[in-house]
């Protein structure tokens, strides 16, 4: 006889947690069309907002590695001024990464239910040749966002490597404020150059198919 698994008291408060969301956004929804403002027209706003924030994200992991290069091309500077530029830039990097993938998460979620609310009501549907037409948009519109939701994955997944390595650099030179430390980091410097020039290309990339979804969705 199997032995029935307990759930622990951190096991329901998740599931408690995760319906409380789930009706939240239900409710949210639910509000704003009545009000006329759809699950359609919230999603396009989302995706807009989220391409928003990658461009954003962009602009502060270029200004991450304008600091870092000016920091480590000077023969002499005030090394505690450079810690505390580099450490910086680091946290408003890694505040943009974190946004951005907040973001992406507000898409998923309102095309989750989009998606859904749409795949029930074709069953409303009494004209087959209407209902026929719907499927083929639904189709379409899946097809899209779903090659808009992987360029975006893409990018917020290339983000990673360059925090990590910002990190990394940052704590190294917090650890030895000399000029031995500013050497160091010269050698790093072309690989992060590298990782955040491949960022800015899937951070384009994104923002195209962004673009794209969006005037498809407004048509």
């Amino acid at each position: 006889m199997m032995q029935r698994k307990s759930v622990g008291p951190w096991s329901c408060l998740l599931v408690f947690l995760v319906m409380s969301l789930a009706g939240c956004a239900r409710t949210y929804y639910s509000a704003m069309e009545k009000v006329g403002i759809h699950k359609r027209d919230i999603l396009v706003d989302r995706v807009a907002e989220a391409r928003d924030s990658q461009a954003e994200a962009q602009e502060q992991f270029k200004s991450a590695l304008e600091q870092f290069g000016s920091v480590v091309k000077l023969e002499e500077t005030d090394l505690k001024q450079a810690y505390d530029k580099l450490a910086g830039e680091y946290e408003d990097c890694a505040a943009a990464a974190q946004q951005v993938s907040e973001r992406i998460r507000k898409v998923e979620s309102v095309a989750e239910a989009l998606f859904d609310e749409w795949e029930d009501e074709l069953g409303q549907y009494q004209s087959r040749k209407l209902r026929r037409a719907s499927e083929q948009q639904l189709r379409e519109t899946r097809r899209h966002y779903r090659q808009m939701l992987r360029s975006m994955h893409r990018a917020e997944k290339s983000m990673q490597p360059v925090l990590l390595s910002l990190h990394d650099n940052v704590l190294f030179l917090k650890h030895n404020l000399n000029a031995q430390a500013i050497g160091s980091l010269r050698t790093e410097f072309s690989g992060l150059q590298q990782d955040i020039n491949g960022l800015i290309g899937q951070m384009n990339a994104a923002i195209e198919e962004s673009n794209r979804f969006i005037a498809a969705m407004e048509q």
